[in-house]
């Protein structure tokens, strides 16, 4: 019976070091796309992989990814409740190209209810116009938008060239601004 504690509890291990191994470069580009540090993003994905060694059947998870990633999500909430920012300029940058970007104002917990409401709204638009893609454009998005796979990593898995995963992800994101520009000019104005 103690041997086959040991074991299990080795398999354990060896689950969580294989997790840690596999998911650990991922998990962390994800993390720090929505918050403003290395330093926060270090701390929330420790706070992820102490969740996940705690939990008493690491084997279990189907879904290891999606998991993961969803505790992700639950812990930057949390750190976006802790600490709120009282100008919506603060949730805004621009890139590189000179666009204004307001994907923090979406990821973030706020009192606000008229930017709550616009949240909804706009995740419930996406979801909507990201149905209207073919299989292919959709998954080439959500895989490097929300997920945060690299391009070249979503080609090794589909097994597709990169310059296919390029085009596709280019035309899905054509898509989504020409369905979702309504919503980019209604924030602009916010």
């Amino acid at each position: 019976m103690a041997d086959g504690i040991a074991i299990m509890a080795e398999d354990k291990k060896q689950n969580i070091v294989d997790t840690v191994k596999n998911y650990s470069k991922r998990l962390f580009g994800f993390i720090r796309g929505k918050v403003n540090t290395d330093a926060d993003a270090e701390d929330i994905l420790q706070d992820v992989w102490y969740q996940f060694s705690n939990t008493s059947a690491t084997q279990t998870i189907e879904e290891v990814s999606g998991w993961l990633f969803a505790v992700a999500r639950n812990k930057i909430t949390d750190k976006y409740r802790k600490k709120k920012p009282d100008l919506i300029e603060d949730y805004q940058y621009e890139g590189e190209d000179g666009d204004v970007y307001f994907k923090d104002i979406l990821l973030a917990i706020n009192d606000n209810p008229e930017l709550e409401d616009f949240k909804e709204l706009f995740w419930e638009s996406l979801f909507d116009a990201l149905e209207e893609l073919p299989v292919a454009q959709r998954e080439a998005f959500i895989l490097n938008e929300l997920e945060d796979m690299t391009l070249q990593e979503i080609a090794n898995r589909s097994g597709e060239s990169i310059k296919t995963v390029i085009s596709r992800k280019r035309y899905a994101v054509q898509h989504l601004r020409k369905r979702l520009q309504y919503l980019y000019n209604e924030l602009s104005n916010f």
